[in-house]
């Protein structure tokens, strides 16, 4: 049986939490990392994953995905295993669907393992 993904995305390198998302934390939320992807950024918190994905030509639109951690039913996480295996991935089951985030083996999968497990089981 095939799984479908909703949506999948690559994380690059390790960033700045940029402010348009700082915006909008609720109380008593914080972030924990942000990772840059090609144009957006994705910053996981104590409560959610958030994606700034930019779209357009000039990137001013700007949608925002939240996957709260309380929608989340089941994860893998799979390391990046050798030469040629340039990415790690993680993957999501939510109550929404399935989601992918390929991350560049230079991100420390285990670091992002630990922050999602701490806060879903």
């Amino acid at each position: 049986m095939a799984i479908s993904t909703l949506k999948a995305w690559t994380f690059i390198s390790e960033t700045e939490v940029p402010s348009e998302v700082k915006e909008i934390l609720v109380e008593g939320e914080v972030a924990e990392v942000a990772y840059k992807t090609i144009r957006d950024t994705a910053v996981v918190t104590n409560k959610r994953l958030i994606i700034a994905d930019k779209q357009g030509i000039t990137g001013k639109k700007v949608e925002v995905y939240t996957i709260p951690f309380k929608s989340i039913i089941m994860y893998s996480s799979e390391n990046a295993g050798g030469l040629l295996d340039f990415n790690a991935e993680l993957e999501l089951w939510t109550k929404a669907g399935h989601f992918k985030l390929n991350l560049d083996k230079q991100i420390d999968i285990r670091k992002l393992d630990r922050i999602i497990g701490s806060y879903i089981l």
